[in-house]
């Protein structure tokens, strides 16, 4: 008989292993801060909780301004990559994509010389305070250094609205953009960014509104999107990423949210899952990172990374451990989530009256 568990949002799945209980998770647990190469997302050291299940080693790396509610989804996916045997892979290298942050144009050529062999580069805009006119000359020199061949896509992370979203596209359609992730920030702005922008042919591509989406297939509902970015910890784990990408219909990216290369695997392994996968991957991420936990990080090569597991090296868990005070926020953390996990999956297993 097939055994029984259950999804982040308590949905029962029929080859899910049993939620491990926080005894389970808590001897192997190790957390680590790694310095970045250059300041990405407001932070300038990334921080994850790694541990070891059955399957190897999985990692939990939820941003820290994340409640607890939106963190049980990592956590349920770092569970179900260390506890579930992955489905069956289509491909054994994944291309992936340069990732531009906020940096001087002066700064691009030395940025995509961490990505070697990559045709692809993503460009961070609409940051902070961040000008358009900054934006324009970032994606200048990525051109530039890509030459005409190369493709480029934009993210701005929601951080513009309508008339802003509009009126960036236009200067930056000269640039020959692949494809704009996440314009604007609700589900709403992208299906009316997506209408008045239409004519120009170049496709729009949703992020957060889909992972951080209480329906994740919203997006693809109200054709507010062309593509879809998708991540596996933050939507639950690769199993319940596959569901979604089958169910939506559109167009994937398989992207990463900063991860250690532990968490980079994960990605790679649901990207080699995906039976359609027409665009570069958004998992190169580990060039962005100054150190990493293993000594075999998951940086490209050609313009791809391997589809493989990673084990940390023991050496550098401890020279990269994140100091009492923050272990013990993540040990803190990790409990309140697995809770979250715990309330979902009793009430479901609740009888129905």
């Amino acid at each position: 008989m097939p055994r029984a568990g259950r999804c982040h949002d308590g949905r029962v799945t029929d080859d899910a292993a049993p939620l491990p209980s926080l005894d389970e998770l808590l001897p192997s647990a190790r957390v680590v801060a790694l310095p970045l190469v250059t300041r990405f997302r407001g932070i300038d050291v990334r921080e994850a909780m790694l541990f070891e299940g059955p399957e190897g080693w999985t990692e939990f790396s939820p941003f820290a301004e994340y409640d607890d509610e939106e963190a049980s989804a990592w956590l349920a996916g770092a569970i179900d990559y260390g506890w579930n045997a992955p489905p069956p892979a289509l491909r054994d290298r994944i291309a992936v994509n340069a990732t531009v942050p906020a940096v001087d144009p002066d700064s691009v050529r030395a940025v995509l010389a961490r990505f070697p062999g990559c045709r692809t580069a993503k460009v961070k805009v609409a940051g902070g305070d961040e000008t358009l006119a900054a934006d324009v000359a970032r994606v200048r020199a990525v051109r530039e250094a890509l030459g005409p061949e190369g493709r480029i896509r934009i993210d701005a992370n929601g951080g513009w609205n309508v008339d802003e979203a509009e009126h960036a596209i236009h200067a930056l359609a000269p640039f020959d953009l692949e494809y704009v992730e996440q314009p604007c920030a609700t589900i709403d702005q992208l299906a009316e960014i997506s209408l008045r922008t239409k004519y120009m042919g170049i496709p729009i591509a949703a992020d957060e509104s889909v992972r951080r989406s209480g329906d994740p297939l919203a997006v693809a509902e109200f054709a507010a999107a062309d593509i879809l970015v998708i991540k596996a910890q933050p939507l639950g784990g690769i199993r319940r990423a596959l569901r979604i990408i089958a169910a939506a219909g559109l167009p994937v990216v398989v992207s990463s949210a900063l991860d250690t290369s532990v968490g980079l695997a994960m990605g790679a392994q649901l990207a080699a899952s995906v039976p359609d996968l027409e665009y570069d991957c958004g998992l190169g991420t580990a060039s962005l990172l100054a150190a990493d936990v293993t000594r075999d990080p998951l940086v490209p090569v050609g313009g791809s990374i391997e589809v493989r597991r990673v084990h940390p090296d023991p050496e550098r868990l401890d020279r990269y451990a994140a100091d009492a005070e923050r272990t013990d926020w993540w040990i803190e953390r990790l409990a309140r989530v697995h809770a979250v996990l715990e309330d979902a999956a009793a009430t479901t297993a609740a009888p129905v009256d």
